[in-house]
């Protein structure tokens, strides 16, 4: 069953409609088990926004729900200095699991700065600041995300309420702030690396994400690593 797909006439009519609204629904079969892919007809929207859906969520309460931000160097590049590919992943399993749920694919990359102020803020990262100084210093807020699309996109697949799969209390509040009940939370835990070590510890810190401490050793690793590289950068520039 799954979500309803709409008529092939509903695809190719007038795309008028000033309200968001799914557009197209598709077969998404993957490594993970098979998924629904759901496009979105969002008006407003600068960028297009997608959906995984497993099992039938039109109407239901309780629904296991990701939202999940744009990540090029992480989901695509597989880039250890952030967990996203991780809970992307395990966001995927978890649903096949359950045989219910979604994951909303919102295109905020960076916390909503852009892929090209995210690999700024990674040098700056590389030169000392942590992941929220390094988004200030280039004039943004340490998140810059916006969570009413995922509202509007919940609403448009009939979701009545939904739990969320997320380390994040910003997430809840900002949902809830958009008229969509959050019944519960999924915890989703990825373990540290030396490479995001103290971007997760950041995140639990100053960000308030419901996180374990990471091991201040794993921390100190990273911490000697992006040093190692700056002094390595430092050496090959040309004078």
């Amino acid at each position: 069953m799954g979500l309803p797909k709409p008529s092939v006439d509903d695809i190719l009519r007038d795309m008028a409609d000033k309200t968001v609204r799914v557009s197209a629904v598709a077969e998404l079969p993957t490594r993970f088990g098979e998924f629904q892919v759901v496009a979105f007809h969002a008006p407003n929207e600068t960028k297009e926004h997608a959906a995984l859906v497993v099992g039938d969520i039109a109407g239901a309460e309780d629904v296991p729900v990701r939202l999940h931000s744009e990540c090029l160097t992480g989901d695509a590049f597989t880039s250890f200095r952030c967990d996203c590919r991780q809970q992307l992943e395990t966001a995927m399993e978890t649903l096949q699991r359950l045989g219910k749920g979604a994951i909303l694919y919102l295109r905020q990359e960076g916390r909503g700065i852009g892929l090209e102020n995210k690999i700024r803020a990674y040098q700056l990262q590389e030169a000392g600041y942590d992941t929220n100084e390094a988004n200030v210093q280039l004039g943004f807020k340490a998140d810059e995300r916006d969570y009413r699309i995922a509202a509007d996109m919940l609403r448009a697949m009939g979701v009545k309420s939904v739990r969320l799969i997320s380390n994040n209390p910003d997430k809840a509040r900002d949902l809830q702030q958009h008229g969509i009940r959050v019944s519960g939370r999924i915890p989703i835990e990825i373990p540290a690396n030396k490479y995001n070590a103290s971007y997760l510890e950041t995140k639990r810190v100053k960000s308030g994400h419901l996180l374990p401490e990471v091991p201040p050793m794993v921390v100190g690793e990273q911490l000697d690593c992006l040093h190692r590289h700056s002094n390595e950068e430092q050496r090959i520039r040309p004078a």
